[in-house]
């Protein structure tokens, strides 16, 4: 009984480790994003994203390479590699960000960020807390996401102001139950692996969890930026 109770304190020390460390690789992430994002705008380097758009499409193009590349092939990824790529990311992602500078008041920006990080650690918090399963949102969140994507698509031909903000809100609530249920997947998953994985694959597990998190907050962002920068 008393070997039972040791291994069980111990998974669960190994769970908050390893949701520690998602957390720690998101935070990372996002503050590279920020810095960055912070850095062209002070220094004016995001002028040639706005006047060429090949350059800023390219950028985009080359951000989904790299998570595509990160979320499929991390596991055969050395660390430095699974790293680099992330930080790669989160640099690029700053790149582009600073874009936004231009578009919305310094205000608005910061408000959404800060209404972006309650809804966020709420989420989070409900996640790990609550006794349901969240795992039948799944479908359910995908096919939303890709209604999102198409929805955007057609409004980008047709430019409906209507469109762009009924977007912008079920941007808003897809992105805010993604984040719970990524976070609860998070969770199991650190349940399941606890004692079954070497510090190499803890690691690639951890970065791997922290990008999917990371795209729930940026995108949660944009989308909370859109509705409150209507008036910008």
């Amino acid at each position: 009984m008393n070997e039972n109770y040791a291994y069980a304190e111990q998974s669960a020390v190994r769970e908050r480790t390893i949701l520690k460390n998602v957390y720690v690789w998101m935070s990372a992430g996002l503050f590279l994003t920020a810095v960055v994002a912070r850095m062209f705008v002070q220094t004016r380097l995001f002028v040639p994203l706005i006047s060429n758009q090949f350059l800023f499409f390219g950028l985009i193009i080359a951000e989904l390479f790299l998570v595509i590349r990160l979320s499929s092939r991390i596991m055969t990824m050395s660390v430095a590699q699974a790293a680099g790529t992330f930080a790669a990311y989160s640099i690029l992602n700053g790149v582009t960000l600073s874009t936004i500078f231009v578009a919305y008041r310094i205000g608005t920006i910061y408000t959404a960020f800060f209404v972006t990080a309650g809804t966020f650690g709420v989420m989070s918090l409900w996640a790990l807390t609550t006794k349901r399963d969240l795992s039948g949102l799944g479908h359910f969140l995908m096919m939303g996401l890709i209604g999102i994507i198409i929805a955007s698509l057609v409004n980008f031909f047709i430019g409906s102001t209507s469109l762009y903000y009924m977007i912008s809100y079920a941007g808003v609530a897809i992105f805010t139950l993604l984040t719970a249920y990524d976070t609860q997947k998070i969770k199991v998953m650190s349940r399941q692996m606890s004692y079954s994985v070497d510090e190499a694959t803890y690691t690639r597990i951890s970065i791997m969890c922290a990008l999917r998190l990371y795209l729930d907050f940026i995108n949660m962002f944009l989308f909370i930026l859109r509705i409150m920068g209507r008036r910008n």
